[in-house]
């Protein structure tokens, strides 16, 4: 079990730098429950869900039939597995684990949604944000700093306090989830 508030991704600019974040691929291999409000807002959406489907991650929309996108409870992405309860979710990861399948089920569990800032809002000032890396030179380990720093600064500092209360939901959601594998051992 495993929460965090966004996985990594197929960053925006995958044709130019064939940036993929190294958990995708530890994901594929690990057979591990983790909850995350989507991937993180700065990588290319479609391309990491597209990807995470070629490796074989089980992703499961926590009473969502989009995946999340992490700042947004929507993202027009949809997600074919839906479920409603912690039950369910260990469920699936026993008759995962019992079929030997190692890589990981990605609970997509979408940000409440009096802290959701609406995709296409944030979108936008994340590509400014971008843009203005570009233009500054700004790539690498800097780059993901910088970029959360802007937007914070571009939002008025309402992409933090997003992404602290969603933080606080995934943990929620993990505590029950794990909460209900213990009682399951048992």
């Amino acid at each position: 079990m495993f929460v965090t508030g966004g996985i990594g991704g197929v960053h925006k600019d995958f044709s130019e730098s064939f940036d993929i974040s190294q958990d995708l691929d530890e994901l594929s291999r690990t057979d591990i429950v983790i909850v995350s409000s989507g991937a993180k807002s700065i990588v290319d959406l479609r391309k990491t869900v597209e990807y995470l489907e070629t490796k074989g991650v089980l992703i499961l929309g926590y009473c969502t039939d989009q995946f999340p996108a992490f700042y947004s409870r929507e993202s027009e992405i949809e997600i074919f597995n839906r479920v409603e309860t912690p039950k369910e979710i260990v469920q699936i990861f026993n008759y995962h684990k019992l079929l030997g399948i190692k890589s990981a089920i990605l609970v997509a569990n979408p940000i409440p949604k009096e802290f959701d800032i609406p995709y296409p809002q944030i979108e936008t000032t994340i590509k400014k944000a971008i843009s203005e890396a570009k233009v500054k030179g700004i790539k690498g380990k800097e780059l993901t700093p910088f970029l959360l720093n802007r937007i914070s600064e571009k939002t008025k500092g309402k992409s933090l306090s997003s992404n602290i209360e969603l933080l606080k939901n995934n943990a929620r959601l993990g505590a029950l989830i794990a909460k209900e594998m213990a009682i399951v051992k048992k």
